[in-house]
């Protein structure tokens, strides 16, 4: 059966339909340069296609918003030989940095270091028993209501400004600005140890109030063991350059680092010279700042050399061989067999006033005693003669 040419075209046309849609259901729908879908096969499959849910592998990371509305990709963090399947943290950003880390990085000043505390024995507040108080954190409030309000002591101001700075970094009041001016006001003028000890405790805080203006944290006291403030001891012994002294002479003892209140130390300290007490109070020959020093004179002591102690309120500081004690001068006992000097007993029993020349002897000329005839000068103490009894007329007159 002849087919028409009509009939050979159609069926080509259907023919192109049908390869056509079979490409469209084979392929990814990509297509070449020159606009011709590419034809992919696959395995089987259970007719269903799945789309991706994740990035292909190797690809970077996807950008994210972070909480500051930046947008940044993520950095993984992670311990050097760590698995594939630990967590992955992210670094924050350094516009806002974490408040955890931030309390991390800051470091807490170091607080006062121990006086050794001052005996308050007159039971009147001072800035070294002040001092003491301060040494506890806690206690800043009840420092600062028992300092002035106005100091007029340089000491005191500067404790004002230690209490008030300690309330403020504590986020308990205080008043920074306060606290600045007390330091500058106290430049290079702190002259004792617990002054000095003070003053750079201050400094640190204003120091960490700068870097950390809105920082609150919790002092916390000097660890024990930390090393004092204050070095008690004696610094010297004044002799007068030659490093001796004779019992009756007086002596200078000069205390460095005291950390007590001066009027209260010279009402109860006691010295000792050679291990026996000098009686009396030492008298106050100068002070300074935490320097003062004590005079006392030197007691009866057997030449050598001698240590001195000083006492105050159970606590007694030593200065081994501090000085020595010198012979005392001899004085030349008269030679009574020459007779050469003034006063002897002269062999008629009497007391020598003077002998020979005047002149010698105010020169200093040794005087002789003679027994051949009474030296002038003496008076012979034999016994008087006795007047008989009865009326006596002297020669010359007439009784009638």
């Amino acid at each position: 059966m002849a087919v028409s040419l009509g009939m050979r075209i159609s069926g080509l046309l259907v023919v192109g339909a049908v390869a056509v849609a079979a490409a469209a259901f084979t392929s990814d729908g990509g297509f070449t340069a020159d606009g011709r879908g590419t034809i992919v096969t696959a395995g089987p499959s259970d007719g269903t296609r799945k789309l991706p849910t994740g990035p292909p592998s190797g690809s970077p990371p996807p950008v994210r918003q972070s909480p500051d509305g930046h947008f940044g990709v993520p950095a993984v963090t992670s311990t050097p030989g760590a698995s594939r399947g630990e967590t992955v943290s992210e670094r924050p950003s350094p516009s806002s940095p974490s408040p955890s880390m931030s309390k991390k990085l800051l470091e807490v000043p170091a607080w006062l270091p121990p006086g050794p505390d001052s005996p308050d024995v007159d039971g009147t507040p001072d800035p070294a028993s002040v001092y003491d108080l301060l040494h506890s954190p806690s206690e800043c409030r009840a420092a600062l209501r028992v300092i002035p309000e106005t100091p007029a002591d340089a000491e005191w101001t500067l404790l004002r400004g230690l209490a008030t700075a300690c309330l403020a970094v504590q986020g308990q009041g205080g008043d920074w600005e306060q606290a600045a001016r007390d330091h500058a006001a106290l430049a290079d003028k702190a002259d004792t140890c617990k002054g000095r000890a003070a003053y750079t405790v201050l400094g640190s805080l204003l120091d960490f109030h700068r870097r950390h203006p809105g920082a609150v944290v919790r002092l916390k006291p000097a660890a024990s063991g930390t090393p004092g403030a204050c070095g008690y001891r004696i610094a010297g012994v004044d002799t007068g350059g030659d490093g001796e002294a004779r019992p009756g002479e007086a002596i200078g003892i000069e205390l460095a680092d005291t950390y007590m209140d001066h009027a209260e130390l010279l009402s109860n300290v006691s010295v000792s010279v050679g291990g026996q007490r000098v009686p009396g109070v030492p008298v106050l020959r100068s002070e300074s700042g935490d320097r003062l020093v004590l005079s006392v004179v030197v007691p009866v002591l057997e030449p050598g050399s001698v240590e001195v102690a000083v006492r105050y309120a159970g606590t007694e500081v030593r200065l081994p061989a501090a000085f020595s004690v010198a012979a005392p001068e001899v004085v030349p006992e008269p030679d009574m067999g020459t007779g050469t000097t003034v006063g002897p007993v002269s062999p008629l029993g009497a007391v020598v006033l003077s002998t020979g020349d005047p002149a010698e002897f105010l020169t200093g000329s040794p005087p002789t005693v003679t027994a051949s005839r009474p030296p002038q000068g003496v008076l012979p103490l034999g016994p008087l003669p006795v007047h008989p009894a009865g009326p006596h007329t002297p020669a010359g007159l007439r009784i009638r």
